[in-house]
């Protein structure tokens, strides 16, 4: 029972139960007053749709302080080739429910790449930075700054694995069935025992089974955890000191959704589940069929060798030419480019199969005549390069990566940022997360990173 609203719970405060409220009269919803007695409730999902004129302004708001101590800067560090902040601000962008998409936050590197991905910054103060300070605290904060906003959707930047219909979903709980506050929970099988302190010789005891009747797992519901991915309240709840209350409910996401990131621990196992999991963005990616490379700073180091005969030579990893194999072995072309007319051709072209083509002045125009001939369309076709003159390949492939060590423009241009740098596996790595979205592509059939 994934990715459904939660159970109607009788009695608490709140409007009351009924049909869904119309998008039309949810300014009526806005203005009834907020109940302090929290009640669970629920309400059936509708279809993804954008945010209109005759609702209520509802912000998301990702709050990212630099200061984070577990991970150092762990709200722009690179996961799965994307800063973290930027898999929750793509899928709230995507979704097209809310009216203003922010980030909190006191530092200027998550500012930039904030605005880079298309969202609001909202400057926090040092009063609500601190170590000791709550999402509370900053959220009341941003409210009294933007009298517009009637409903904030707190959205946690450590839940990578958000997609864009769980929140359309909620917002239409918000709008049109009258929830005061919604937030997301997991559905977890799992028996809880009584702590022990240590030093203390007594007996643990069960909290939610009868060890004489153990269930099985499908004869159990099992319970719900607050997931944490994000917390939905209106304005006059916040007010009050509360994000949730009021008329309440939960929407329960699946549990591959379900991802949040802490300690260094977390963030490998997170980083694969996002690969599986999560949401890419809007538009569907087809099969690739074409890979191009720059050879110069992606392939190798960048350095180059002369012999005492005056010969040139370059030198690259064996993990990048199995990389290369990989793809090929999946009906993938690799196609090598230069900006040099390096006298290493012939050698990339016998030891790689790969067609390649050097002294390149138009880099654009040589992929474009390589992609009619093969009959591609740019969704088609994954580029991975390293300079200025990489960028507007970069950016009309529909994968596109640089390696670790890459110009700023081009890794501005790119979506995914390899954790190798060029000439020492970045090739690989690239390799891999193509063939492990191809292997999404083809599972799913359909949009990719979508749940159905």
């Amino acid at each position: 029972m994934a990715g459904v609203p939660g159970r109607l719970r009788e009695g608490g405060a709140g409007l009351k139960r009924g049909r869904a409220v119309s998008v039309l009269s949810v300014r009526q919803i806005m203005s009834a007053t907020v109940g302090d007695s929290p009640s669970l409730a629920v309400s059936s999902s509708r279809p993804s749709g954008d945010a209109d004129l005759g609702s209520p302004h509802i912000a998301a708001l990702v709050l990212a302080r630099g200061g984070s101590k577990g991970i150092p800067l762990k709200n722009i560090k690179l996961l799965a080739g994307v800063p973290l902040i930027g898999w929750v601000l793509r899928a709230a962008l995507d979704s097209g429910a809310f009216q203003s998409v922010w980030i909190s936050t006191d530092h200027d590197e998550i500012e930039k790449i904030a605005k880079q991905f298309g969202a609001q910054v909202h400057r926090r103060s040092s009063e609500v930075s601190k170590d000791s300070s709550t999402s509370l605290d900053t959220i009341r904060e941003f409210l009294q700054y933007h009298e517009e906003v009637d409903v904030v959707g707190n959205i946690q930047a450590t839940s990578p694995c958000l997609h864009p219909t769980d929140l359309v979903k909620v917002v239409r709980m918000i709008c049109e069935d009258g929830f005061d506050s919604v937030f997301s929970v997991v559905r977890r099988h799992q028996f809880r025992w009584s702590e022990i302190k240590k030093g203390v010789c007594e007996a643990t005891v069960p909290q939610n089974l009868n060890p004489a009747k153990r269930p099985r797992r499908q004869d159990w519901d099992g319970e719900l955890y607050e997931n944490g991915s994000f917390y939905f309240a209106k304005r006059a709840l916040i007010e009050k000191g509360y994000l949730q209350g009021g008329k309440m409910a939960y929407y329960e996401m699946r549990a591959e959704h379900s991802v949040d990131i802490d300690v260094d621990i977390d963030w490998p196992i997170a980083e694969q589940r996002v690969l599986r999991y999560g949401y890419f963005g809007k538009d569907t990616l087809k099969e690739v069929k074409l890979l191009v490379c720059t050879i110069d700073g992606c392939l190798t180091t960048g350095h180059i060798y002369i012999s005492e005969d005056g010969k040139e030579m370059v030198s690259y990893d064996v993990r990048d030419a199995v990389g290369i194999s990989q793809l090929q072995k999946r009906g993938v072309e690799v196609h090598l480019i230069s900006e040099r007319d390096c006298s290493t051709k012939g050698l990339f072209t016998s030891k790689l199969g790969c067609t390649v083509e050097v002294g390149v002045i138009d880099k654009l125009g040589v992929v474009e005549k390589w992609r009619k001939a093969m009959g591609l369309c740019w969704k088609e076709v994954a580029y991975l390069g390293n300079e200025d003159s990489d960028v507007e390949c970069l950016k009309k492939a529909s994968m596109s990566a640089v390696p670790a060590d890459a110009c700023p423009a081009a890794q501005k241009a790119a979506s995914y940022i390899c954790r190798s740098s060029g000439g020492r596996g970045a090739v690989r790595e690239f390799a891999e997360h193509i063939l492990l979205l191809m292997e999404k592509v083809n599972s799913a059939g359909k949009n990719l990173g979508r749940p159905s």
